[in-house]
């Protein structure tokens, strides 16, 4: 009989997403151990701590200097990832990366090769390939159920950032990564370099609605010039390199807007996924499907993806089947999908619509 291997000891660097989901996805999972939690402001980590029962430091080299520590869940704001990241990675630690891993694809591409040059793991959280009917519909896809794919089309319209009042953050800062490519963009393009295949062209109109904010704390405004609209014209390369025009539509500022809604169009069949949920991604979504002649009709989610367990935050459960992902990935010593080479062909789309040349 195998024996399961011992859980893997692992910190967490960041405490919003960190603490609220990877953090109880790691405590939920028999592959991981949390250990250590880091944060740079002392008030926010002892609360923390405190309240997740875990040491914790505000010195980020205390985490790579620790030997008992294997691997890093980074789950900042874009800016600091790449700088964490490379440092993390020349201190021996595996690594699962909150997205958008950088501020542009050269910076991907440079933490790919010190993980390859190390031997290490490198975990992108594209949470969206773990949801179960989001993988109900890559397998019809890939089964060739659209027959010859022509036509997709992606609509992402969330009211997140509609008030004008939500106080200005790094995520009205271009600079700082913020913008409505490096939240919904990130996912759009990988799911679709997933399911069909990847990006060859785009064009991209970018806007922002709302261009100012109260600062934090103050009532003074303070410029936003991070995008919030962003409408993309994709050419992606489907089965057989054949071109595939895609549509993709994203925006932060819709108010009521229709959520996250994904078409396919295929000589031979119709798929359509979507979700008007705003606030649970997992839970929301439905599957339809549609042959000649036929309206769309709704498919039953096949019980072989479903989760083992129901969360109130619906995101803790896909983000649990990554973190098994990435723990078989390093047991295994193989390189883990999805991962940096998935991260650098989303975040080359995110420089392509920004008008950053593309990295070969």
């Amino acid at each position: 009989m195998t024996m399961a291997p011992a859980p893997l000891k692992v910190a967490v660097a960041g405490l919003g997403f960190g603490e609220a989901v990877h953090l109880e996805a790691l405590r939920a999972s028999p592959a991981w151990e949390p250990v250590a939690l880091w944060h740079p402001r002392r008030e926010r980590l002892d609360a923390a701590c405190r309240a997740q029962n875990l040491a914790g430091t505000t010195t980020y080299d205390d985490l790579l200097e620790d030997p008992s520590i294997e691997a890093l869940v980074i789950a900042t704001p874009p800016a600091p990832r790449f700088e964490l990241a490379r440092r993390a990675l020349e201190a021996g630690k595996h690594l699962m990366l909150e997205k958008p891993v950088a501020l542009t694809a050269h910076q991907v591409q440079e933490l790919q090769r010190l993980a390859l040059s190390k031997g290490l793991t490198v975990a992108v959280d594209f949470e969206y390939r773990a949801v179960p009917l989001v993988q109900q519909l890559a397998e019809l896809i890939h089964g060739g159920v659209l027959g010859e794919l022509w036509l997709v089309k992606l609509d992402w319209l969330m009211g997140s950032r509609a008030d004008p009042s939500r106080a200005w953050s790094w995520y009205s800062s271009a600079a700082e990564g913020g913008g409505v490519l490096g939240a919904l963009g990130t996912h759009a393009f990988d799911l679709l370099h997933w399911l069909v295949g990847p990006t060859s062209a785009l064009q991209a109109q970018l806007s922002t609605a709302i261009n100012q904010r109260p600062g934090p704390g103050s009532p003074t405004l303070a410029p936003v010039d991070a995008e919030d609209i962003a409408l993309l014209q994709l050419q992606l390369q489907g089965p057989h390199n054949r071109p595939v025009p895609a549509q993709v539509n994203l925006a932060s500022v819709t108010r009521a807007g229709r959520g996250c809604w994904l078409e396919l169009y295929g000589s031979d069949a119709t798929l359509v996924l979507g979700s008007d949920n705003q606030a649970d991604y997992v839970h929301g979504f439905g599957l339809w499907q549609a042959t000649p002649g036929e309206p769309l009709r709704p498919l039953a989610p096949d019980p072989r993806w479903s989760f083992a367990r129901t969360w109130s935050d619906g995101r803790i459960a896909p983000v649990e089947r990554v973190h098994g992902w990435w723990a078989e990935a390093i047991h295994q010593s193989r390189p883990m999908v999805p991962g940096l080479s998935e991260g650098w062909a989303s975040q080359r789309c995110c420089d392509w619509a920004k008008g950053i040349a593309p990295s070969a």
